[in-house]
């Protein structure tokens, strides 16, 4: 299996349908959460709508290279989440983000093997691989997040019902 094809499965396992290493991913734990529950806040974290937000903002802006264009993103921009006022809008970012996924991966593989080891736009991004590789991982730190931020609204939510 070539380099990329195996960037591309990694990616896909971590956001579309791999059990793999967390034995879960994103598309799995976002499938039953509201957009109620997406949009709690629990004290200093954020929320699950703004991680998911965070995460499709850095995918769509590689994607955007990865066809031809420029580096547009900016740290400072990717938690600027829209407001979520309904299950319609919370579904949209959940479509965004497995369709920008799918992209990324789809886009990865047909990718040549060379040019993984090639300057991502500037010297100080470092390689294709690096920026590639780097997805994966911060998509794994988020959907930690989401995980446990999940199990703290059900513990919350179950508490209410008790009483």
């Amino acid at each position: 299996m070539s380099s990329v094809s195996q960037l591309a499965k990694r990616f896909r396992e971590v956001l579309l349908d791999g059990l793999w290493i967390a034995n879960t991913n994103f598309k799995d734990q976002l499938s039953d959460v509201t957009w109620q529950q997406a949009v709690t806040k629990i004290d200093s974290l954020n929320t699950i709508a703004m991680l998911t937000f965070h995460i499709d903002y850095y995918i769509a802006g590689i994607v955007n290279v990865f066809e031809g264009g420029d580096l547009e993103i900016k740290d400072k921009f990717s938690f600027d989440i829209p407001s979520i006022e309904s299950q319609q809008q919370w579904e949209a970012l959940l479509s965004k983000l497995w369709t920008d996924s799918e992209r990324f991966a789809a886009l990865l593989e047909q990718m040549p093997d060379s040019q993984l080891d090639e300057v991502f736009v500037d010297e100080k991004y470092g390689t294709y691989r690096r920026n590639i590789d780097g997805m994966i991982e911060h998509s794994y730190y988020h959907l930690g997040q989401i995980t446990l931020i999940k199990k703290i609204l059900k513990t919350y939510e179950n508490r209410r019902s008790n009483f």
